[in-house]
């Protein structure tokens, strides 16, 4: 969560002096109080700092840090997820790294007929293949894919948190984001969650702009 300098003097002024009017806190800036209300605004939306009448505004303890984890924790896997990409079980691994190239991403779920989530290729799994001599071209990828069910995922409705924790702690570029399908025994590929997702969420609440997600 970003702070303007003087939201920052504004937050610290009244932690150390409140419960303090908006005309005092004015007077101490030396700015006019309609140019505060902007600011004021701001400091209460995030939580930061509240206002009671006749009282004036105080300071609710919550840090910028506190905050932070909070709007994260609101997030869900569909607030920052993109579009998956996808291959079928019977595309050749070639043209399996090719599409990884061309989307610039570093693994492809393979799918079944109507987007049924059967495994997923990556780039090492590719590199592998490669060394060990064999013709690219003829290999079809549902021979080197990661099969279901090994294959960890994610739903819409999970936490960004679970979600990134998941990458983390099995070593994964990314997920796919899936749900059940109509006979609730397959998975439906509905998106993808990758750390480039997480790394610009964290850059967007970081500038201030999470706000959109929430």
């Amino acid at each position: 969560m970003g702070l303007s300098p003087r939201q920052e003097k504004i937050a610290e002024m009244v932690r150390t002096l409140g419960p303090i009017t908006g005309e005092q806190i004015a007077e101490r800036l030396n700015v006019t109080r309609a140019a505060l209300r902007p600011d004021l605004a701001i400091l209460v939306m995030s939580g930061m700092v509240d206002a009671r009448p006749k009282v004036g505004y105080f300071y609710t303890g919550k840090t910028a840090s506190n905050l932070l984890t909070e709007q994260v924790s609101r997030l869900k896997v569909q607030d920052v997820q993109s579009v998956p990409v996808v291959v079928t079980a019977g595309t050749s691994a070639y043209d399996a790294v090719v599409t990884m190239f061309l989307e610039d991403v570093g693994s492809v779920f393979v799918v079944e007929s109507g987007g049924i989530l059967a495994g997923v290729v990556s780039r090492k799994d590719v590199l592998k293949v490669a060394m060990g001599g064999s013709d690219l071209h003829k290999l079809p990828v549902k021979v080197l894919m990661t099969p279901m069910p090994k294959i960890i995922v994610t739903s819409p409705d999970e936490s960004v948190l679970t979600a990134a924790k998941k990458i983390i702690d099995n070593e994964v570029d990314s997920l796919p984001v899936v749900s059940l399908s109509s006979q609730g025994k397959t998975y439906e590929v509905i998106g993808r969650l990758t750390k480039t997702n997480i790394a610009r969420l964290f850059v967007e609440l970081g500038e201030g702009r999470g706000g959109e997600l929430l």
